[in-house]
């Protein structure tokens, strides 16, 4: 059975929209891209680079398909190009040579190579998938693809990437449909620059309590009535 993680660069106010870059996604005015860069660090890119050392093939949403089909097939992947960056060449050669799952309402355009059209069910065609053998499937950004599976409950694990920054608006991790749930907390590490790696797995349902008085006050009694 396949599982279905996101890896996600998150401010802390829960923002993931353009880390990469000020032209990635300036949906809604958002000013910030490339918030990510500051604070590259050995560990981050280690994190990175572990994340993707087992089999995993790519889910996407459209936008953030067509930011990747537009810088990672045009990597240089030949060490003797001019242009050659070893790092950048490992993660476009897995990248092009992996099988992408696009959520899209233009199958037609997929251009990339290995690229397949979800269909018009993008929820009945994922739990079909789970259900197959294979490699996970990794989420990168699609944010709008994320909203569906945190709807839908589909999302195994949470590989998130925390920064110390926060922005009061742009596209968020979690929206208003979220199903609710629990998630264990498997790893965790701070890098030198600030930034939180948590890995978080699904945990069943949440989980209440209470640190209320056995018997209420009667000024608690009050208070309860004042949030009707």
């Amino acid at each position: 059975m396949r599982k279905i993680v996101v890896t996600a660069f998150v401010s802390l106010d829960g923002v993931i929209q353009a880390p990469g870059g000020p032209d990635e996604d300036t949906t809604g005015g958002f000013e910030y891209g490339g918030w990510t860069t500051p604070y590259g660090d050995e560990m981050l890119g280690a994190a990175i680079n572990e994340g993707m050392s087992k089999p995993f093939d790519l889910l996407l949403g459209r936008n953030t398909y067509d930011i990747f089909a537009a810088h990672w097939p045009y990597i240089a992947t030949d060490p003797s190009a001019d242009n050659y960056d070893e790092g950048d060449a490992g993660i476009a050669r897995l990248f092009n040579g992996t099988t992408k799952y696009v959520a899209t309402h233009e199958p037609d355009t997929l251009n990339w190579q290995n690229s397949k059209w979800l269909g018009k069910d993008v929820a009945a065609a994922l739990r079909d998938l789970k259900n197959e053998d294979g490699p996970v499937l990794q989420i990168w950004g699609s944010s709008k693809l994320i909203q569906q599976l945190l709807t839908a409950d589909l999302i195994d694990e949470f590989r998130l990437l925390i920064y110390p920054v926060a922005f009061g608006k742009g596209k968020r991790l979690f929206g208003d449909g979220t199903m609710p749930a629990a998630f264990k907390l498997e790893s965790s590490q701070a890098t030198t620059s600030g930034v939180i790696l948590a890995n978080y797995k699904r945990d069943g349902e949440i989980r209440t309590g209470s640190y209320a008085l056995a018997e209420p006050s009667k000024a608690e009694l009050e208070r309860r009535k004042k949030l009707k």
